[in-house]
């Protein structure tokens, strides 16, 4: 077993920073709270303002660059519009006029046509990120965001998730907390080595 004995609410609008050793169950966990896995016992419960279990509200998820087929076919703007695939209530040109804003906000403009295997580590970094906040989700699993960023755009994503974070509940997973991480208003750490911080039973949050 990986995790076990871990219990903690989130609730709307919080910025929630988890770490812990490489190997200590961090990505494990989101994939729990995003349903990726199923827990072997224990439960993820969403409820709505009155406590009530409900249907997920949405998500944007930035995975670890390792989980990535960087060579699947797709280019930077196909990456970024796959985030808004399932968006509802906009048109073409909305679609393509957002995608083409988000492209901007992470610097991409001049690579918007390149295939994500000519991209660097950086790059791909933060198309899928751009990707990740496509839909303005109210709820953003961030798994390693800083991975391959240079110190220009490490810092330009530190405003930008400041600013996703004044309407948005963030989870954000790092092995090591830097200024981003000084943002949460809570931390957790997750070690599969203690007993304390090791197997997800309960995951809430306030709105859907």
């Amino acid at each position: 077993m990986i995790l076990t004995n871990v219990n903690f609410t989130v609730d709307v609008g919080d910025f929630i920073a988890i770490t812990g050793p490489n190997g200590g169950g961090k990505t494990t966990l989101l994939r729990l709270i995003l349903g990726l896995l199923k827990p072997t016992e224990g439960s993820v419960v969403f409820c709505d303002e009155n406590g009530k279990p409900c249907l997920p509200p949405s998500i944007g998820y930035l995975p670890q660059k390792n989980s990535v087929d960087s060579h699947f076919p797709i280019t930077v703007r196909e990456v970024v519009s796959s985030g808004l695939l399932s968006q509802k209530g906009m048109d073409k040109n909305q679609i393509a006029e957002r995608v083409k804003e988000l492209i901007s906000t992470v610097g991409l403009t001049e690579l918007v046509d390149r295939p994500i295997g000519a991209l660097s580590g950086g790059q791909l970094q933060r198309a899928l990120f751009a990707r990740a906040i496509a839909r303005r989700p109210k709820l953003l699993v961030l798994d390693e965001p800083l991975s391959y960023l240079d110190k220009t755009f490490e810092k330009r994503l530190y405003k930008i998730v400041a600013e996703i974070a004044k309407d948005t509940t963030i989870l954000l997973v790092s092995h090591e907390m830097s200024e981003i991480g000084i943002m949460a208003n809570r931390h957790i750490i997750i070690d599969n080595k203690l007993e304390e911080c090791t197997a997800l039973h309960h995951y809430v949050t306030r709105e859907c």
